[in-house]
């Protein structure tokens, strides 16, 4: 079971090179399970029980409880991950090189991406409206760090990387390398001219692997969420007798901070949640009563602590690898967590028999945020902000804890 769960996990992460390819991906994945694509439907029904609704890079599902609707439990996770996005008009030559222009999309560790082959993909809009999706693992492009002949001081004074100079891949030397468009265009078998705008990025082409003497962790690119989004929708699919509604939404843009159309700080959840009450025949009062009484589950990867690094966390509210999923504590509300959704996440844990773990971090070492404080302010939903922990948080390529990995997906499975 755990092996099919973890090959599940690892054909996601490389088949989602950018959070357009993953809702695609989970996507047919809820088809397979019966859920019905309610994207175009004007009106839900009370026949779509089971349902998602996708927008562009989030998506937001369902299964409704044998109960009438009197509250949700929702699991939040974000689909973005920090890239290098490829800018519209890319292509330059450079000293006998073809490279191409990127914009840095989060905050990625940029380091991690120099000495790395990189592929490309994106999602491509055509004049007639269509749109397209492209994924090349080749190895394409490369961003080759300089000798430490010239920059002898490195390893002494550390990396220091100019964001707009030394970060532009290059992907050819040959003076008949096709253009960027003119190569999307022939990846996806149309004309240049047919090729309105694209959203584009670079990714490591190495695969996800299980690693270590013991096999005891996962090695990926953008494990920062798609790890949380693979045990939300994990624990959907498994939670098949519940009977209270059960929601998970995979928002994009968290990264940059969550305020778009598709972001958890825009209105998708909200209006989801209150046409999924219509069609079960509560009306604007009985909605806002169901969302006093809901609760949500904000998934985010948390910060392991880090063998070479231990000054860097706070040892009495460090996570350890492979001992649980981290219940994120902040007072300054960085964190949504509150004293009772960090109690039903606890009763999750044990009713799954799961060990759990709690993170604060250092008063000299500010955390980040997540999704968990929008949707608590957006919706009035107690909210717990909870992750696996991992590290290299933002880097080309991510580790985590196997253990942790099926631990959140049951806690999860639990919770719902």
């Amino acid at each position: 079971m755990t092996t099919k769960l973890l090959d599940d996990l690892c054909e996601q992460l490389d088949s989602s090179p950018t959070s357009h390819h993953l809702v695609d991906f989970i996507a047919k994945q809820l088809i397979a399970e019966k859920f019905i694509d309610c994207s175009g439907l004007p009106k839900l029904t009370k026949s779509s029980l089971n349902g998602f609704i996708r927008r562009s890079g989030s998506l937001i599902a369902w299964r409704v409880g044998s109960k009438p609707i009197e509250q949700f439990r929702i699991i939040g996770a974000h689909t973005d991950s920090p890239c290098l996005k490829i800018k519209p008009k890319p292509d330059e030559n450079r000293f006998g090189w073809k490279t191409l222009q990127i914009e840095i999309y989060g905050r990625p560790l940029l380091n991690s991406w120099l000495d790395r082959d990189l592929g490309i993909a994106g999602k491509v809009v055509l004049r007639d409206g269509t749109v397209r999706l492209f994924h090349d693992s080749t190895p394409l492009a490369r961003i080759s760090q300089l000798a430490i002949h010239l920059d002898p001081e490195l390893n002494e004074k550390g990396l220091v990387l100019d964001k707009h100079l030394h970060l532009s891949p290059a992907w050819a030397t040959s003076t008949g390398a096709p253009d960027f468009s003119d190569w999307v265009a022939k990846k996806i078998n149309t004309k240049t001219s047919e090729i309105v705008s694209f959203d584009a990025n670079l990714f490591d082409t190495s695969p996800a692997k299980i690693i270590g003497v013991d096999e005891s962790l996962l090695a990926s690119g953008r494990l920062d969420n798609q790890a949380s989004c693979w045990a939300a929708i994990s624990a959907l699919i498994a939670s098949q007798e519940n009977q209270t509604t059960s929601i998970v939404g995979l928002f994009d843009h968290e990264e940059v901070g969550s305020s778009s159309a598709t972001g958890a700080a825009g209105p998708f959840l909200e209006h989801t949640l209150e046409r999924l009450a219509a069609a079960n025949g509560l009306d604007r009062v009985d909605f806002l009563q169901a969302l006093s009484q809901s609760s949500c589950v904000s998934a985010d990867n948390a910060h392991a602590v880090h063998h070479n690094y231990p000054e860097r966390h706070d040892l009495a509210h460090a996570p350890i690898i492979n001992q649980g999923p981290a219940i994120k504590i902040n007072s300054n509300q960085r964190y949504a967590t509150s004293t009772t959704s960090a109690a039903l996440f606890v009763r999750a844990c044990e009713t799954a028999k799961v060990s759990y773990q709690t993170f604060v971090s250092k008063n000299n070492m500010p955390c980040g945020t997540t999704i968990g404080p929008i949707t608590a302010t957006r919706l009035g939903i107690d909210t717990v902000d909870v992750g696996i922990p991992q590290l290299s948080m933002h880097s080309a390529r991510e580790v985590c804890g196997v253990a942790d990995l099926i631990s959140m997906r049951k806690a999860l499975t639990s919770y719902l």
